[in-house]
């Protein structure tokens, strides 16, 4: 028997003739791809002003994807939308949509406020719960696992706010769910030393504690640094709802002392904020603070006026409440352009010409709350 070793015998060859098929072949596919291409292509092509050539596909030209590093199961995508920028009008009545935050990078804030009829959106970046809506650099919000984890979520609501969206940051100063459970210290506290909890069973930060003080105004620095319109410093008082009585007076909590924590707060807020003068500081109160009615939350109309570009009140309940809000925006050196309700004002009766005037905040949900001034 003969041994191959491995090796088969050659039986046959592949002719030229076969080579020569396949190229031309392959030559002719390449032909009809590059027609089919040209004819597909044609309507992409742009020419300049010399003459040249240039391809411009639609799909590179609108927006950018940043790929989530940590987001949450289930979560859309952050998405980076550019835009040209364009100032809201000083005077306009504000038209604010409540949004959620994942509108901030999933590139459909402009649509919803659009299709609500606003002409602003508004973010809830730092929650009743304590939780923040951007990653946050403080070493307080770090501690108290604060800060949102999405390393691309900063850039989406940069590019967010460098377009024509006029856009207000909401801030829960002191009504914080999550930085009194952290640290016991900066608590508003009960007489056994326990953090106390208001009607809706939330916690409470100390308008008087420093450290409180500092945190507040480092979110709303860091809120600036990423280019919203307007910061709206909410809760930004001493509590008024719940068991009040159950509050160990002294210390963090100094009824005699309210207002001028409260003063003192605010010109730290403003403080923080000096390198940013283009961003409109708000601030949300009760009527009561602006009619003189007996508010308890250390407020006054005084120190509202002091420090507030628009201010954010309850629908006045009626015509005489309503007059009264605007004698006191008038001592404050305030147009009706400056203040926004919270909720629907009275509807006047067809007997009376007075109507009150101001912006509105409604959710798009609830267009009983959207009243055009």
């Amino acid at each position: 028997m003969r041994r191959t070793y491995g090796y088969d015998s050659y039986r046959g060859r592949f002719g030229w003739r076969n080579i020569l098929t396949i190229l031309i072949v392959f030559l002719l596919v390449v032909l009809a791809a590059a027609v089919a291409a040209f004819f597909l292509l044609q309507k992409y092509v742009v020419y300049t002003d010399d003459g040249q050539a240039r391809l411009e596909l639609p799909f590179l030209q609108q927006k950018e994807s940043l790929p989530p590093a940590s987001a949450g199961v289930g979560e859309p995508p952050v998405v980076v939308v550019t835009a040209q920028p364009s100032p809201a009008p000083e005077e306009e009545f504000l038209r604010a949509a409540v949004l959620p935050r994942s509108a901030l990078y999933d590139g459909t804030a402009e649509e919803q406020v659009a299709a609500a009829g606003g002409n602003a959106a508004w973010f809830d970046m730092k929650a009743d719960d304590g939780t923040l809506g951007y990653v946050s650099d403080l070493p307080a919000a770090i501690r108290f696992g604060s800060s949102a984890a999405d390393p691309a979520l900063n850039a989406a609501i940069k590019a967010l706010n460098d377009g024509g969206l006029y856009t207000v940051a909401r801030v829960s100063c002191f009504r914080d769910n999550l930085a009194p459970r952290q640290d016991n210290s900066l608590a508003v506290r009960t007489n056994s030393g326990y953090n106390w909890r208001d009607a809706g069973d939330i916690r409470w930060l100390s308008p008087t504690v420093e450290g409180a003080q500092d945190y507040v105004a480092g979110v709303c620095r860091e809120l600036a640094a990423l280019g919203f319109d307007e910061i709206l410093l909410d809760n930004a008082a001493y509590p008024t709802a719940g068991q009040l009585e159950y509050i160990k007076r002294g210390g963090n909590y100094d009824e005699s002392r309210f207002s001028q924590v409260l003063d003192a707060f605010y010109a730290k807020v403003r403080e923080a904020l000096k390198d940013y003068p283009e961003v409109k500081l708000s601030l949300s109160a009760g009527g009561a603070a602006l009619t003189g009615a007996g508010d308890k939350s250390g407020q006054t109309a005084r120190l509202l006026g002091k420090y507030a570009d628009r201010l954010y009140l309850p629908g006045p309940e009626s015509e005489e409440v309503s007059r009264q809000y605007d004698r006191a925006l008038e001592g404050m050196g305030l147009s009706p352009a400056r203040m926004v309700f919270t909720s629907p004002p009275y509807v006047p009766q067809p007997a009376s010409s007075y109507a009150p005037m101001g912006g509105t905040l409604f959710s798009p949900a609830q267009e009983t709350m959207r009243r055009d001034p």
